[in-house]
């Protein structure tokens, strides 16, 4: 059985990077131009699509270790604010929302569903993305990784939007890429789906038994159509 049932969602709660856009070209020109800024050596697109998925700071620890063999707090620090700072500046440069994703939020919207996006990426950096790409209109709530004390695999950020839509667990569904989302998800308690093509820290998806996987959310629109049709 799908896990959608869309016909009976009011909130659905999408991730952004690795779900919604393909950011990861941007995410590793940003943190390029960072690395060099600050002296430190350079690391590939591979490498930084295999590391996003939970946050910047994340992200540059991440980095650090990888170069250094260790995370100095200090280093830490500098390579975040610079990073945050550089990608802010050109957020969209290759920045592309993927295949399916428009047709899917168009769906949802004409069946009167409220959508949020819950990423662990800093609120203003996920708002300025959904604006340039003009999807901020779907969106009804922006959670980023600093909106709020916990961040994804928490399940806060979940909870949050579901009591500021006065939804219940029943109602909504959590659409991601990554353990993460997946996690989350489960430990609030509501049912997930997550697409194939994202990011997931490099590990295969299937490894954290997500409860469905798809390769595109169109798949979802064309099966509620035949359910509703039934």
């Amino acid at each position: 059985m799908s896990v959608a049932q869309l016909q009976s969602r009011h909130l659905i709660l999408f991730d952004l990077d690795g779900t919604l856009v393909d950011s990861a070209a941007d995410l590793y020109r940003a943190m390029n131009l960072s690395l060099e800024k600050l002296q430190f050596p350079l690391v590939t697109e591979e490498q930084v699509r295999a590391w996003v998925g939970k946050g910047a700071a994340k992200l540059c620890e991440t980095v650090l270790e990888h170069i250094f063999g260790q995370v100095n707090t200090e280093q830490q620090t500098q390579l975040l604010d610079t990073f945050v700072d550089i990608y802010a500046q050109e957020l969209c440069v290759n920045t592309q929302v993927y295949t399916g994703i428009l047709p899917f939020l168009d769906y949802c919207q004409s069946h009167n569903m409220v959508m949020a996006c819950v990423t662990n990426k800093p609120e203003h950096l996920a708002k300025g993305i959904l604006q340039i790409l003009k999807l901020d209109h779907y969106f009804k709530l922006v959670i980023g990784g600093d909106t709020l004390p916990e961040r994804k695999p928490h399940p806060l950020p979940l909870l949050h939007c579901m009591q500021l839509c006065q939804v219940s667990a029943a109602e909504t569904l959590m659409i991601g890429d990554s353990s993460n989302d997946v996690e989350a998800a489960r430990r609030a308690g509501i049912d997930c789906i997550v697409v194939s093509y994202g990011y997931n820290h490099g590990e295969n998806i299937h490894d954290c038994q997500p409860q469905q996987v798809v390769d595109s959310l169109e798949e979802l629109v064309e099966e509620d159509l035949v359910r509703r049709k039934a």
